[in-house]
């Protein structure tokens, strides 16, 4: 919008112009406005009110919020079991229990109208990108697994414990864990094997693949000899090159910036095992993660995911059919995640992998 200031100085150069032979286009056009908006500033009160359009009133969509929902929306956002959770993951736990009350966004706009919308945690955005290695896909559970070692702090300063994490590609769930007083081999190999147990490796015709990084502890000949001997065919990140083991590093900074990590460090081990155990459970049976549209990946392990999402499309369907105004597009896509690549590279081998996959209709 052009200040009124602005408007009186633009018509007196246009007028000037004009009176020295130049035409009244040629002259608008110098400036940067139309011609026609020269003619209505001056045949109106354009020059003398200015732009109404900040003053204007307009009407409220008769498809708005109520006050009513709007408190709603407040109310159950600030429960205590909602309190440290965003509204990406508040609307599809309502959905799972029958409520809709409103879409995302609007839960988004309520809140941000509150001031109850906040960044949380010190974490900062990614800005590394490399080269894209060689993909692996997931199209089920047991196919691909990551694994990881991260460090936990004590309250000594220089001392550590060790969190070994094995993570399925498909379903994000923790399959193997353990914490340890120091990084050895030999720990990293009792894991895999115990792993392979709980999740019946044996017995499945193809062996999944276990991808890790360059490190020393997951590259030692003990594991290397427990992985040939279980048939896991070992995976490695490039050298150098930070997150070509994305999902288990999100997978650490999900664990560590969670409220029940110790910010002074662990006091025990018998501490810090109790933490894993009780994170691990929370991350696999209430966690919703927004990659698989959020349900839990303890759901989606055991192949509950498919149903809980229908379930969501039919809320949405029937949310949007009791008042269509409020729906300009498509319901939310409740869809399940067919495949999951790790380190995506060649197009057409995703694209193969994901065709097969079964989609949800979506509402008109």
């Amino acid at each position: 919008m052009i200040r009124l200031e602005d408007r009186r100085t633009i018509v007196a150069h246009i007028d000037s112009a004009r009176q020295a032979g130049a035409r009244l286009a040629k002259a608008c056009e110098i400036v940067g406005i139309d011609a026609r908006t020269c003619q209505r500033w001056k045949a109106g009160a354009g020059l003398q009110d200015g732009d109404g359009r900040p003053l204007a009133e307009r009407p409220v969509p008769a498809h708005a919020l109520t006050d009513t929902e709007r408190a709603e929306i407040v109310s159950v956002a600030n429960e205590p079991r909602f309190a440290a959770l965003s509204p990406a993951r508040i609307v599809p736990a309502l959905a799972d229990e029958g409520r809709y009350i409103a879409s995302e966004s609007s839960f988004y706009r309520v809140l941000r109208e509150h001031d109850q919308v906040h960044h949380r945690g010190r974490a900062q955005a990614p800005n590394a990108n490399p080269k894209p290695p060689t993909t692996q896909i997931a199209t089920e559970p047991r196919q691909v697994w990551c694994w990881d070692m991260t460090y936990l702090p004590t309250q000594v300063i220089g001392q550590w414990f060790y969190l070994y994490l094995i993570l399925d590609l498909y379903s994000r769930k923790i399959v193997g864990f353990t914490v340890e007083v120091k990084d050895d081999s030999d720990h990293a190999a009792h894991l895999v094997k115990r792993t392979a147990l709980a999740e019946g490796i044996h017995s499945l015709a193809s062996k999944p693949v276990l991808h890790g990084d360059n490190g020393s502890t997951l590259k030692a000949t003990t594991v290397l000899a427990m992985l040939h001997w279980l048939g896991i065919k070992p995976s490695y990140s490039r050298p150098r090159v930070s997150d070509d083991n994305a999902y288990a590093e999100a997978l650490f900074r999900t664990a560590k910036y969670r409220p029940e990590f110790p910010a002074r460090g662990f006091e025990s081990i018998d501490q810090a095992r109790l933490w894993g155990s009780d994170f691990v459970r929370w991350y696999n049976t209430e966690h919703r993660h927004s990659g698989i549209r959020y349900v839990t990946p303890e759901q989606r392990h055991a192949g509950n995911d498919e149903a809980l999402l229908a379930a969501r499309h039919l809320l949405y369907q029937a949310a949007r059919a009791k008042n269509p105004a409020r729906w300009s597009r498509q319901t939310r896509n409740w869809s399940p995640i067919a495949a999951v690549t790790l380190n995506p590279e060649r197009d057409g081998v995703v694209a193969a992998a994901t065709s097969t996959s079964k989609s949800m209709p979506l509402a008109a």
